[in-house]
């Protein structure tokens, strides 16, 4: 899914960071099916870290309000992700968040996490403005729609792409847009091509 070059100048980007700081932390956001979590997984294989997952922040059933959903970037609870995981990373010692489980609509079992020196964040709306400030790289991965969709389609079948179409990516994109996402970021892979600021 991700070529070389990409590989090599992330890896080289985190080294650098590595040398210079006691703790680095890295956001991957990005368009639906892009393959940000896979790219963590990538990068967790070449290095001893933590992985925190913005899918663990769904809303809750009682923050599914019509004026939270047309909030841009509202669609995730940036608020306890902030408070259970941002300002657990920022103090360095030993935090614990709990995940929510889409299956019971509550929140999981506490996960414990161990600081580490480094730290990557991936999921749509993990820059967002409330997280931000915090991060030493900032990567954005994007696709062209049809990709996407085809992408949509195979990990989660029609009735899910259909709500996806409806719901998720135009979600999705008033927050890219509103909040100038992809500007911000050191790395940007866009259709198999990466380019760096």
């Amino acid at each position: 899914m991700f070529n070389d070059v990409l590989l090599e100048t992330l890896h080289d980007s985190i080294e650098s960071l590595l040398k210079k700081k006691e703790r680095v932390l890295v956001a991957i956001d990005g368009k639906c099916g892009s393959g940000k979590t896979t790219l963590a997984a990538c990068l967790a294989e070449g290095f001893d870290c933590n992985v925190f997952h913005m899918d663990d922040f769904f809303l809750r059933p009682e923050q599914r309000t019509p004026e939270r959903f047309r909030e841009p970037g509202g669609n995730v609870d940036y608020e306890r992700f902030k408070e259970e995981v941002m300002d657990g990373l920022l103090r360095g010692i030993p935090f614990a968040y709990r995940p929510f489980n889409c299956a019971t609509m509550s929140l999981a079992s506490p996960v414990w996490v161990q600081p580490k020196k480094l730290n990557l964040i991936e999921g749509s709306y993990s820059l967002h403005p409330t997280l931000s400030a915090h991060y030493d790289l900032k990567v954005f991965l994007t696709l062209d729609d049809q990709t996407q969709q085809q992408r949509i389609l195979m990990r989660n079948g029609p009735e899910k792409l259909k709500r996806f179409i409806e719901e998720w990516i135009p979600r999705e994109n008033l927050y890219f847009e509103t909040m100038n996402i992809m500007a911000q970021c050191n790395i940007v892979y866009e259709n198999g091509l990466s380019r760096q600021k």
